[in-house]
């Protein structure tokens, strides 16, 4: 769960350094509205970085409720495992997927992969989360001889 929490966390910095050095972003923007003066290419690009930022917080603050529970051992742990998996599903899925405009995608490719990459490392907490025992609610008292 931490590697999530981890790829969560670069997909959050990602693009800023982006915007900082290269600004492919822009140049996404630019290569779908080649006539746009240079202010509405700066809004459209802020607007793709604002969701992203926006959804890979909430992603964060979902890993740290989560990685809470299990730790914790809380019932309800692996149902909320799964929910914030289908949500990261959704929102990789919606980053790879989505268009609008003269955008073939709104969100650039290999940003839509950096997003999937959480979403992996959530399959790989639901499946061991199931292949463990039963979340019990408490911690296991040992049983003496």
């Amino acid at each position: 769960m931490y590697a999530g929490l981890a790829l969560t966390a670069i997909a959050a910095v990602v693009p800023f350094i982006d915007t900082a050095t290269v600004d492919s972003l822009s140049d996404h923007v630019r290569r779908a509205y080649p006539d746009w003066p240079a202010n509405l290419v700066t809004g459209d690009r802020n607007a793709i970085i604002v969701y992203l930022t926006v959804v890979t917080l909430l992603g964060i603050v979902g890993w740290l409720w989560t990685i809470w529970a299990v730790a914790k051992r809380k019932r309800w742990s692996r149902p909320a495992a799964t929910v914030m998996f289908v949500l990261g599903i959704g929102h990789a899925s919606l980053c790879l997927s989505f268009s609008g405009g003269r955008h073939a995608n709104v969100v650039p490719y290999p940003y839509g992969a950096l997003a999937a990459l959480p979403a992996l490392a959530g399959l790989a907490t639901v499946v061991l989360l199931r292949l463990r025992g039963p979340a019990t609610g408490a911690t296991p008292v040992e049983k003496r001889p």
